[in-house]
């Protein structure tokens, strides 16, 4: 007697959920459904670049803000390849100030895509015509950037301050020499480590090179 009034309950049930189930069927449109914006079909399928401003989670890092911003007017492009950077306008068009410096700072970051960003960014701002001028008055503001990454527990980190450090060099030559004082102990200690010694001493090898007899 009691099977018979549990199935007869679960009977009366189902044609409920059912009803429920119909309600909110593919072609129902709620007012919140309404509202929001459809996804385009090209960005399905052109899937390339990353846009940040689909990202709902909040950034961690000012570097971050700044990119969701707009404060950074290049994107990761993902190619067949390797990845590279779309810039929004000529790179030769923006100004150093306070981009070349924002790139620097990014280059602490942990998280793709702002690790590439960061290194590519500061890499390819470097090798606009005129450069040289544009990056000595920013000297002052640069070198602490580079010195928190080459300070940073992160291995990949350091290595790309590393890199920046060597290409800001090449760039504004002797005018570097003044501010490495500033470095070498951070230098210093990778350079006790075999893992970067190798590396370590290629970068001062360089900056010799470029600083001159007085470096």
């Amino acid at each position: 007697g009691s099977n018979v009034k549990k199935m007869s309950s679960s009977n009366q049930i189902k044609p409920k959920n059912s009803v429920q189930k119909s309600k909110a069927g593919p072609f129902s449109c709620s007012p919140e459904a309404a509202s929001k914006p459809q996804p385009k079909p090209s960005n399905k399928l052109n899937p390339k670049t990353i846009d940040p401003f689909g990202d709902p989670t909040r950034p961690t890092s000012a570097f971050a803000a700044m990119y969701a911003k707009g404060g950074i007017p290049c994107r990761l492009t993902h190619g067949s390849v390797k990845h590279r950077l779309q810039w929004e306008r000529l790179p030769a068009t923006i100004p150093f100030d306070p981009l070349l410096v924002t790139l620097a700072e990014g280059l602490r970051e942990t998280k793709h895509p702002y690790t590439f960003i960061s290194k590519e960014g500061f890499k390819e701002l470097l090798m606009v015509e005129g450069a040289t001028e544009k990056a000595i008055p920013l000297l002052p503001r640069l070198l602490p950037a580079l010195k928190a990454a080459l300070a940073h527990s992160d291995d990949e980190v350091f290595g790309r301050g590393l890199d920046a450090l060597v290409q800001l060099g090449a760039v504004v030559g002797p005018s570097l020499n003044d501010h490495l004082k500033h470095i070498l102990t951070n230098l210093s200690r990778r350079l006790m480590n075999k893992k970067f010694r190798d590396k370590v001493t290629g970068a001062l090898q360089k900056l010799e090179q470029y600083g001159g007899k007085v470096s």
